[in-house]
Order: C-alpha cells, then structure tokens, then sequence
C-alpha cells in the first residue's frame, strides 16, 4: 500500500456475548485478520485487556500478540492497554522479552492502571493502592531489561533474555486523568491519553518541564471514529450488527460510569438508533469511507466487534481492500 493511503488498524478485543459468534471461532478469524492486514498494507493490530468479564473479553493480550505475530511478519502490534499491576513484575518483563524476539520488535505497550475493582479482585490485587504497583512494576521491569543481575527485596532478578529492541520495548504510559498525566511525566515515559484533551496534554508536558525534562512524546486516538464498519448498504448492516456494536457500548459505558471516567470511546446511548446517531460506532459506505481516511489520515477497524459473526465482518474488510484502498491510491 503506498504511504498516502493513510493509516489502517485492526482493533481485537474478542468478546463474545451469548448472542455472537462463538469465542473459538472469534479467536481464529483475529488471527487470519491479522495475517490478511498484513497482505494488504496495514499498519497495526491493537489488543486489549480486561478481566472477570461476563462476555469473555481477551485477558491475556499478550499470549494473543504472541500469536499474531506467529502469523505475521512486519505488522506493528499494540497492546492496549496492558495492566501492568496486576502481573509479577519480573515475570511479565521475561514475557516481553520473549515476545520482543518473536515478533523482532514490533509489539509496543500502553501501561493501564485499570479502573475496574472487580479485575483486580478476581486476581487477587488491591486495587485502593494500584498506583504504588504500577509505578514500582515499571522501574523493576527496565531495571530487569538492562541484563545484569540485582538485588530486590532480599531476592535475586535476573531476566534472560534481554529484548531484542534496546533497551526496551516501546511503553507509553496510558490514563485518562491529570494524576496520569503526571505519572507518566514522574516515570519519563511518552503519553498515551485514553480521551482527546489538550489539557492533560499541557498537564504532562509542564510536569515534565518541572522535572527538567525536555518536551515528551504524546500519541492518541485521532479525530475520526474509533470503531469504522465498511458497507454497500448501512442500513442493512446496522440492522446486521446493531445489536453487537450496543453491547460493546454499553459495556464500556457500564464500566467506565461506574469508575468516573471516561475515553475517546465513551458512548452512553441505550438503542442502536441511539448509538448510529452519535457516531462513536460508524458504518459508512466505500466512498464515505475514503473520505473519512482523507480527512483524519487514519481508519481504526474493529471488525469483530461484540461478537460479530466472521462472515459478516469480513465483508466489511473486504470492501476496504477492494473500494477504499484504490480509490485513495489515485
């Protein structure tokens, strides 16, 4: 795919409610997608992380970027985010090793503290003091990886082998509060902010000016829809997956109200008319699509969002690599 095609990335968060696909089959068809990104000039493959939850949302994103990256060759591959509290510290930095060697660097993270008491309950965690954790896990980790032995509370670490990318495997500290903002700066870590806000951009940026560090790196969800459905016909394809798109709405929306916060993809609508209103979720057809990539240089794809059953998802991909990419290539 030519470089002014923009950017194109495949989203996977596998869950699978009662009234979807089957999780196997969710399972086999992100990793065919994955490999079928690749072929068709894709940029990234993103995973994400979730516990203790209803619909089988994926809990080990990195067994699954380990996967992916099995089945692929040059793809990027972003685990998004990753709770890093809720891990050994030491054995998660092993882990990402390894995969830094499987996939020859190309799986990069976004550290969460998580916002859901019940993750870290069903793992045996605290999660009153999630931040003391996170930050201790992310010194020990790139201690660790820089390969020589040491003494941490009464113990031995030593973490073999070290990452193929040196020093380290590309972390940006992920969050969506002011508190995350500073921590990221405190850690000198690159900023991923979960929600369009120039405010906690200029709140990492002057922490980090009172730190006497120079100006970090900022990266985040774009100005376009995050979850883009390709269709000759939307209204068809709304009444198709209406249903999937709700219930991956609503549970983000359950989720994220319960904690007080909030991200980019953020939608409290209660009907699927409700929610094709607001925009979060868009089904467009090629030629909207092309538009969309042409205006926001981007287009974020989660093709099979809540359980949406493969056949169906694929047509939507299909009409990308057939409708969108040559038309943006002329």
């Amino acid at each position: 795919m030519a470089a002014n095609l923009g950017s194109f990335v495949l989203r996977f968060d596998l869950r699978a409610p009662d009234f979807g696909a089957p999780t196997g089959d969710l399972y086999a068809t992100a990793l065919d997608m994955a490999a079928w990104g690749e072929e068709h000039g894709f940029t990234a493959v993103v995973v994400s992380e979730h516990h203790a939850a209803d619909d089988g949302y994926l809990p080990s994103p990195i067994v699954m970027a380990a996967a992916i990256a099995a089945r692929t060759k040059q793809i990027a591959i972003s685990v998004a985010a990753l709770l890093v509290p809720l891990y050994d510290p030491v054995k998660l930095a092993e882990d990402i090793a390894v995969l830094d060697h499987i996939s020859r660097g190309r799986v990069s993270y976004v550290a969460g503290i998580g916002y859901r008491p019940a993750e870290y309950a069903s793992l045996g965690r605290d999660f009153a003091v999630r931040a003391r954790p996170m930050e201790a896990n992310l010194e020990l980790m790139r201690r660790a990886w820089a390969g020589e032995a040491f003494e941490h509370e009464g113990r031995v670490i030593c973490v073999r082998p070290v990452p193929y990318t040196q020093p380290h495997p590309l972390i940006c500290y992920g969050g969506g509060t002011a508190a995350a903002a500073r921590r990221a700066a405190r850690l000198d870590m690159p900023f991923f902010p979960q929600l369009r806000s120039e405010r906690l951009v200029a709140e990492y940026q002057e922490a980090r000016e009172q730190l006497g560090l120079p100006p970090g790196f900022v990266i985040g969800p774009g100005d376009g829809p995050l979850n883009v459905f390709v269709s000759e016909d939307p209204d068809r394809t709304w009444a198709e997956i209406g249903e999937h798109l709700l219930h991956d709405a609503r549970s983000y929306a359950r989720w994220q109200i319960d904690a007080s916060m909030s991200s980019a993809a953020l939608d409290t609508a209660s009907t699927v008319e409700e929610l094709r209103r607001n925009g979060v979720y868009a089904v467009v057809t090629p030629e909207e699509c092309v538009a969309l990539v042409r205006a926001h240089g981007s287009l974020g794809l989660h093709p099979l969002c809540g359980g949406i059953p493969p056949e169906i998802a694929w047509r939507s991909l299909e009409l990308v690599a057939v409708r969108v990419q040559p038309a943006l290539n002329t």
